[in-house]
């Protein structure tokens, strides 16, 4: 296996914990923990966060689908999409989310471009 298809497994893998956690986990202890909430913040955004789960496991489709095709253009279109998430995100909610999010998906994207 390319270095460039394990980590881009390894960000669709992040997304499913993501979905799991946004749709899922949110309002309970570890989502409080995870997302440094109270509990009323939590109630209050847990319809956002539901939803948002649902696009974090569309981007990790979009890489699956694209390591099942084999396709550099689908593998680069959603690492991309992933990339500026991360960085929104890493500018507007956590930083945390750059480390977690942006960096894996713009090294996989450097090894892809780059054929390995």
């Amino acid at each position: 296996m390319r270095a460039s298809a394990a980590l881009i497994a390894f960000v669709a893998f992040e997304h499913v914990v993501f979905f799991v956690l946004e749709s899922f986990l949110f309002k309970t202890p570890l989502g409080l923990r995870i997302f440094k909430l109270t509990p009323q913040a939590a109630e209050t955004n847990a319809v956002l966060a539901f939803n948002q789960g649902f696009y974090n496991l569309f981007l990790c489709a979009g890489l699956v689908w694209g390591l099942r095709e084999g396709s550099t253009s689908l593998q680069t279109f959603f690492l991309a999409c992933v990339l500026v998430a991360g960085l929104v995100g890493g500018a507007s909610a956590s930083r945390g989310i750059f480390f977690v999010q942006a960096l894996p998906a713009a090294v996989a994207l450097a090894l892809l471009r780059s054929g390995r």
